[in-house]
Order: C-alpha cells, then structure tokens, then sequence
C-alpha cells in the first residue's frame, strides 16, 4: 500500500479509532487528537511540491475489484495536489479553531470529529481517485459526511432542514454525474480518467458524448452551488462555523470546480461546454453578489458571497475551455490565462473566505449574534479580529495589495479577451461577459464593504448583544491570522505559487496543448501600468463606494428581489407535491395488513419469474436428468408435507410454532440425505433459534381466534400459495435440466484447496471465492438486529426508554424446573466447546463462523432460559451490539488489510508453519474473516433474543 493511499484512509482510521475510544481520553479535548492527522497530511503533501514541479506524477493501485476494471488507484498531478493541500491545510486550521470554539462539556465533540474526519477523507478521495467508480464512492460520502456536520445541531428544525436540502441536491448531482460516468465507460470501456483522457480524439463524436458531458456537469453544479443548485448553501450555514469555514469555502464547494477542471482535457474545445460552464458561472456571479448585499445575518451574507466567488472560478474554466479550440499557437496561451486565473482565485479565495467565516464564528462567539443590525462599534473591542476582518473583506473586494486583487484583474483580463473571440457565435454575444463581470464585481465590493464596515464601525449597541464583547482567545485567532498572513504574502509575493502550484495545475487541466518537454510559464506581477483592468477597478470603488453610502437608505438594495416567487419556495413546493403523491400512491396499497403486503410480494414473484419461464426459449425440462427418488426421501418429504398441511387448521399459536418447526427439521433430514452436513447443521440451529424467538414474540400477543374469511379471498389465496408453489417447482426443475453453461461448481471443487487453501468448500466459499456476500450478508443482520432493538427499546409515548427502565421485570424468569437447570450445566459447556471445535474446523471439515455463532447463541438462550436474563449478563457481561459491531470491524478490516500487500479487497493467504506443540499447522487468513462472522452472528442473535426475551 502506497503513502497517497495511506493518506485517503488515514482520516477514516483515525475517525474509527476516536469513535472507540472518546470515552478514554479523559479531559483532553478530542480535537487535540484528531489535528496531527490534516498537519501530518499537509505536511506529506508539501514534501511532494518539488516533485510534481518536476513534471512528474504520483500513482499508485489497489486492485478491488480488476475484473470489473474498478481499482483504487490514486494519482497525483498539480491539480489534485493543489486540493490536496487545501483539504489538509485549511482543515489543520479548522481544527485548532473548533478546539477552541467547540466546548467539549456542552457538545458531543467527539462526533463532530467523527463527521468531520470522514469528510477530509471522501474529499481527499475525491481529488485522488483516478477511478470514476471510486471517484463517486467518495463523492457521495461527502455528501453523506456534510449533510452529519450541517445538521450536528440535530435538536434545531433549521439544521434539520438545511442538512437535508444539501443531501437530496447534492446527491441528486451525484446520481446524474454517476449516470455521465457510465455513458464515458460505454463510450471508451474504462473508468480510469488518464486513459479517458488519451482516447478523447476517438468518442468526441460519440452520440452520448454530449449528454455524458451534461451529466457530468449537473454533479459539478449542484456540489459547487451554481444557479440554480445554489439554494442549499444559504442554509448550510446553520452549521457550526468550523464547519462552514471547511466545508463551504475551501472544500466541498470546490468539488464541483475540480470536476470540471479534471475533465476539461475530455470535454474542453466543445462550444456547448464552454457556453453551458461561461454563462452558468456568469449567471452564478451576479445573481449571488446581488443576493448578497441584501442580507442581515454575517453567514448568510458570506454563503451567497460563496456562491458568487464559485460562479467567478467556473466562469473562468469555461472561458479557459477555449484554449482547446486551437490546440496550439499564441491564441491559446492567450485563452489559457483564464485556467491560470481560476487556479490562482481557487486558492485565494479558500484563503481570504476561510479566515472571513472564523471572523464571523468569532463575532458571534463572542457577542451572541450574527445580525448585522445589533451589531456595530466593535473595532475597538476586538482589533486583531478586525484588522484579520479587513484583510479578508478587502481581499474579497479585489483591492491591492490583497491577493484577490491579482487574481480579480486576471479575471478582467479573461473576460476582456472573451469579448474578442470570433468563434462560437462569441462575437455577438461576447461583450456581454465584461459588463456582467464589472457589475458582479461591483457588488461583491459592496458587500464586502458591508461586512467589515456594518460591523466593527458605527454605533456600538450593548444592549441588543446577548454578551459582553471582547477579543477572542488566542486559540481562535490563530487560524485566521495565518490566513490573513498569507492573502498579503500571496498578494506581495504571487510567483510563490506560480511555478510550485499553478504551472503543474494548467498542465494537467490543458495536457493537450503542451509538448513533451514544453511547459506552461506564469508570471503574476501586480502592477502591469494604467490598463482597462486597472480603469476597470477605480470604476468598482467609485461606483462601490456610491453605493455602500446608499445601502442603508436605498429600499431596494435592502429588500428581497421577489418575495411571491423564490428558488427556496419552488423546492419546498415541489417537496411537498413529491410527499403528498407518494403519500396518495403508497396508502392505495399500503393497507396496515401483513396478509396485503405477502400477497404483493408474491404475486410479484409469480408474474416475473413465472412470466419469464413462459417468455425465455432457452428454458427447458429434461426429466432424463433428474435423479430416482429413493424410499427414505419418500418419507422425508411426507413428513414435510403432513405439517405443512395442517398448519393452517391449528387452533392455538404454540402449536402453529411446533409444526412450524417440524417444517424446518424435516428440511435438516434432507440436508442429511443428500450429504451437505454444512446445511444440515445450520438449518437445525436456525430453527432451533427461530423457533425460540416465535415463543417469545407470540408471547406478547393476544390468544389466536378463528376469523371469518369470505369463501373469494380463500380461493384468492389458494391460488396464489399455489402459484408460488409451482413457480419455485418450476424453476427448480429448469435449474436441473437443460445448462448451456458448465457449472461453476467445478470450479469451486478444483480450487478449494489450491487457492484457498481448505478442503470445505462450502466454508472456503461463504470466506474466501464469495466472502464480499458475506461481509454484506452480516453487515445487513446488524442493521436489522439495531432495528429490531430500536423497536423494542423506545416508548412512543415516553421516548427512548433506559436499559433499566425498560428491562425492570423481565419477561423470561428464572426456570424452577430443576431437571433443566441442572441438565443445562452440563449441556451448555458441551455447546459452547462444540460451536468453538466447529468454528476452528470449519476451514476443513464441516463448520465454520456462521454454524458455530448459532450454536453458541444457542448455547446462551438455554442458559437464559433455564437461569434468567440476570444471570447470563452476569456470566457475560457484553454488550451483545458490541460484539456485532467488533464481528463486522475484524471482517472489514481483513479485507481491508490484503490491500497492504497490494491484493484485491478480502483477499486472503494461508501457509504452513511449524508451531510449538501443534507442529506443522496451516494458518489462514480467512479465519480471521470467520472470526468476524462468528461474532456478528453471536452478536445479532443475542441482540435480538435479549431485546425480545427482557422486554416486559
């Protein structure tokens, strides 16, 4: 496993590791723990600085899943280096700001860490992955990530609300641009984006080129807040502030920017992509720098500042798309400048937003409120704060000598050299794109002026302050000031960047433009003489000064835009029709009746597979291969039928169970008869345990009574029972007769032993050939074993009952049988060494973790039953959902561990040592895997049989 894997996976281990063990860290606040991991990170990346400058690039693979083509590769090129900085240094950042700003008494911190790790990872996952699949995976999570960190203040309606909005948005982009991915494997028969990017020339005419491409760019538009996907973001910030100087200004947001940057080699030099990306960008610009000047609450005015600095960077790698048209030549350097100025205000405004949104939570930290209408005066109270407000603000605004100023007049130059294009129909409406530039740029000096000045200047109001002001603790301003630093080192000293950062980000985003020893050059100077850019500026602050004097008096500029007719209100309508429709179409068949929902499910069944047994040719019945039944069989399948027959005419519960589960014995007879001792043992334990869970459901519910059935529905339902019956027959006889096809099974018996290294093969295939199945098969168990416990545990009338509150009295007593309590002492260590003798032979002989967690649980119900609930968690004192956890952390993390020797995910080993005592044993892997499984299994049925058994 390579460092750059290491470096994706180190957040989500570290995240794991706090969730264990918050407990034991005492009095340390956790976020001293988790801030070496983003250092360490930043720190890692750093050192790879002068070896992307030299033109090379880092890669390295995990194979997952190489048949299929889907492998964990990473690579690492100037622009997923340039992000990886910024996830792992803003983030070291925010982390030292939250420890001071998150009060680990009061908030359930180690959570907040947890949510926040998991998010610094799937990022960095993002901008690493070379893979699509991949590439989505951590997609997704980020959306998954942010939408915990948005609504960590679970208990408010707004966090609530704006954590879902951001999730059904942003996942909805996920799901098109996944779409899009697909369309790009179809068209080229790979997921690596490098070898996307070598076969452009060949799909460009592709007829599902161009919706690949619109696929793609929903996902970037969405995660990055275009117009009209920017409504999430507004209400995002009712997040932490830790969170939104993170997450909403130099991370998530900016996924979206590096979607479209990484497949502008794939897509740049289409005049529908430079259109779409320019004017999106443009629209997003000055619609949100409109929105911006009208809002009182600080966050909500930096959110819509956000949306329109993101606009200005995607409206630049459109313009720079045009590059590609020429391919080479001095018109394309001319065009490339604008990639340069989105990659050097990338990293601005990550740098001058950052420190603005740690303004803002200090502001409100320490006086109670982020509205700009009680708040004034505080310049003298708080200097460092606004002094690091003024640097950022003026940053923001584009004025000298802050960074943003050289990356705003980079893009005038962009957008005045746009004006002169005389292809893609550009030189109508091309013009247009400096003026909409200048008056965007107008207001983003308004409302940056606005933020600074409405709120260390004027009247100081106390009395409308929730506390006393005064300046922050030097933990909160620590941050800010290292980022305020750097808007004026970046400002003074751009070529810092330009040919460590920038020059390798515009080889990868315009590979197609460079030869094999070329290489871009960029020089950023702050003054280039008395330009239209620099006329350009001295207009914005003439203009944005007029207008700050304005602001308080002009109604217009302090009132919403529309207030009948709102994006927030087409959405929230638009849910609520989605919510009434579902919930008319789902209350025609959801009926509350269980007899309802069997008779869907089957009818289903019939109409699909037995419409497909009719439908397919290939299907047939060649009754010459079906075996002779013999006698003994005759018998088993009487004694079979006769209990399921009489099933239905029983009068009383209990003896429903018992010829339920003389069903269920019958079928372990047949296990028998055809030599699968595996199955037999199994399906026995299972029963054994099903049976015991009936008694303890039907426990609960009331004396069974005869209901009067009209004769139709009995008909109804003696047609479908036998419809299901005929289909499963059916099919069962096809799958006998009539393959085209070897069976696998060969297979399985060939390389049992040679690949895997057992001679049972149905354990060497639920471990090793299909262990992902199982992994999913007991990740599953443990969803529904928590759900079953959820169920159990909470109170609709109370809320969620404690463990003592709700198990006071329990139901299973004590038995007083004293034949059984002395039989189960004896017959309980006789299990319990016999589940433990299957478990370590299952990998040989029949058995395995699966068989030996049953019988293990069923090991512990009969302690249970014979000495009560007390007594079993005093002999074992666990925590059973613990356990279940623990199995699926030992089988994940064995999966997870072949990737150290470069092997595809749950790959396993074994070999053969000389053991003191043992002598030559074989060791395999896979019974660490079988451990995980033996465990979940103990820890499902337990959680069950307890939340059920102790429930009163």
């Amino acid at each position: 496993m390579s460092l750059l894997h290491i470096a994706v996976l180190a957040p989500f281990i570290v995240a794991l590791v706090v969730m264990l063990t918050y407990k034991l860290i005492g009095r340390v606040h956790t976020g001293w723990v988790v801030l070496p991991v983003p250092v360490v990170l930043f720190a890692y990346f750093l050192g790879l600085i002068p070896t992307i400058q030299g033109g090379e690039q880092l890669q390295a693979v995990l194979e997952w899943i190489p048949s299929a083509g889907i492998n964990f590769t990473v690579y690492l090129d100037g622009l997923s280096l340039i992000f990886a900085l910024l996830i792992s240094g803003i983030g070291s950042l925010v982390v030292l700001y939250s420890i001071f700003y998150m009060d680990k008494n009061k908030e359930a911190v180690h959570r907040f860490y947890v949510y926040l790790l998991l998010f610094m990872g799937a990022m960095l996952g993002v901008v690493l992955s070379d893979n699509l699949m991949v590439l989505y995976g951590f997609w997704e999570l980020t959306s998954i990530s942010s939408f915990l960190l948005i609504a960590f203040w679970h208990h408010r309606d707004r966090s609530r609300y704006g954590a879902l909005k951001s999730m059904l948005i942003t996942v909805f982009g996920g799901l098109a641009m996944f779409a899009g991915f697909i369309l790009l494997y179809a068209m080229t028969g790979t997921f690596s984006v490098r070898e996307i990017v070598a076969d452009v020339g060949s799909i460009a005419g592709d007829a599902m080129f161009i919706p690949a491409m619109i696929l793609i760019l929903l996902g970037a538009f969405t995660k990055s807040a275009q117009f009209p996907f920017h409504i999430w973001l507004p209400d995002a910030m009712e997040a932490p502030t830790p969170v939104s100087a993170y997450l909403h200004s130099a991370t998530m947001v900016k996924a979206g920017i590096y979607l479209v940057a990484r497949f502008s080699p794939v897509f740049a030099g289409q005049a529908s992509w430079f259109w779409i990306v320019a004017i999106t960008g443009l629209t997003t610009l000055i619609y949100a720098s409109i929105r911006a000047i009208k809002q009182t609450d600080l966050k909500a005015l930096l959110a819509f500042s956000t949306i329109s600095q993101l606009g200005l960077i995607m409206s630049l790698l459109g313009l720079g798309s045009a590059a590609a048209y020429y391919g080479d030549g001095v018109d394309t350097l001319l065009y490339a400048k604008a990639t340069t100025a989105a990659i050097f205000h990338l990293m601005n405004h990550a740098i001058f937003k950052g420190a603005l949104f740690m303004v803002v939570g200090i502001v409100d930290h320490e006086t109670g409120t982020r509205d700009l209408r009680k708040l004034g005066g505080l310049m003298s109270l708080m200097p460092i704060t606004f002094t690091v407000a003024v640097i950022g603000a003026f940053s923001m605004a584009g004025l000298p000598p802050f960074n943003g100023f050289l990356s705003k007049e980079m893009f005038f130059t962009a957008v005045l050299q746009a004006s002169d294009m005389n292809f893609w129909n550009a030189e109508t409406w091309g013009i247009l794109i400096p003026v909409v530039a200048w008056i965007a740029s107008v207001f983003t000096f308004l409302y940056s002026m606005i933020l600074v000045f409405k709120t260390f200047t004027g009247r100081f109001q106390p009395e409308k302050l929730e506390k006393k002001p005064h300046e922050a603790p030097l933990g909160m301003l620590i941050p800010p000031v290292i980022l305020a630093s750097l808007a004026i080192v970046f400002g003074l000293f751009p070529n810092l960047l330009s040919q460590t950062l920038i020059e390798p980000a515009m080889a990868a985003i315009h590979p197609g433009l460079l030869g094999a020893e070329d290489r871009f050059h960029v020089h950023i100077e702050m003054w280039h003489g008395w330009t239209t850019e620099i006329f350009m500026t001295i207009g914005i602050i003439v203009l944005g000064t007029v207008l700050y004097k304005l602001h308080g008096r002009a109604r217009i500029m302090n009132t919403s835009l529309t207030k009948r007719w709102t994006w927030n209100k087409l959405y929230d309508g638009g849910l609520r029709v989605l919510e009434r429709g579902g919930e008319t179409l789902t209350s025609t068949y959801m009926t509350g009746s269980l007899r309802h929902y069997v008779m869907y499910i089957f009818v289903f069944f019939i109409a699909v597979l037995g419409g497909g047994l009719l439908l397919v040719d290939n299907i047939g019945f060649d009754r010459t291969a079906y075996a002779p039944m013999s006698f003994y069989e005759a018998v088993a399948i009487l004694g079979l039928v006769i209990p399921v027959i009489a099933l239905p005419f029983v009068r009383t519960r209990l003896m429903a169970i018992i010829l339920t589960g003389a069903a269920g014995y019958m079928v372990t007879l047949f296990f028998v008869l055809f030599r699968a001792p595996d199955l037999a043992l199994t399906q026995m334990v299972v029963e054994t345990v099903s049976v015991m869970l009936f008694l303890l459901c039907f426990y609960h519910l009331p004396k069974l009574k005869r209901e009067k059935v009209p004769m139709s529905l009995k008909w109804r339902n003696l047609l479908i029972s036998a419809g299901v019956g005929a289909v499963v027959t059916l099919i069962a006889l096809a799958a006998s007769s009539g393959r085209t096809f070897d069976s696998i099974a060969d297979y399985f018996i060939q390389e049992s032993y040679r690949s895997a290294g057992g001679k049972n093969i149905v354990n060497v295939i639920l471990v090793d050939f299909r262990g992902f199945d199982t992994l999913l098969e007991i990740t599953v168990l443990g969803i529904a074993s928590l759900g079953i416990y959820a169920l159990i545990k909470i109170d609709l009338g109370e809320g969620i009952l404690g463990e003592r509150d709700r198990y006071e009295g329990a139901y299973l007593p004590n038995s007083n049988d004293v034949i059984l309590r002395t039989v189960s002492k004896v017959v309980i260590f006789i299990v319990v060494t016999f589940s433990w003798f299957l478990f370590n032979s299952g990998h040989h002989e029949p058995g395995g973790g699966f068989i030996g967690g049953l019988m293990t649980s069923a090991a512990l119900v009969l302690l249970s039953m014979a000495f009560g609930m007390d007594m079993t968690r005093k002999i074992v004192p666990f925590e059973f959902r613990k356990v279940t956890a623990a199995g699926l952390a030992i089988a994940l993390l064995t999966g997870i561990g072949s990737f150290a020797f470069n092997a595809p995910f749950l790959s396993h080993s074994f070999g053969y040592f000389n053991l003191p005592l043992l002598g030559k044993t074989e060791l395999a892997t896979a019974v660490l895997f079988d451990l995980g499984v033996y465990l979940a299994v103990v820890g499902v049925t337990m959680t069950i049989i307890n939340s059920i058994g102790r429930d009163n």
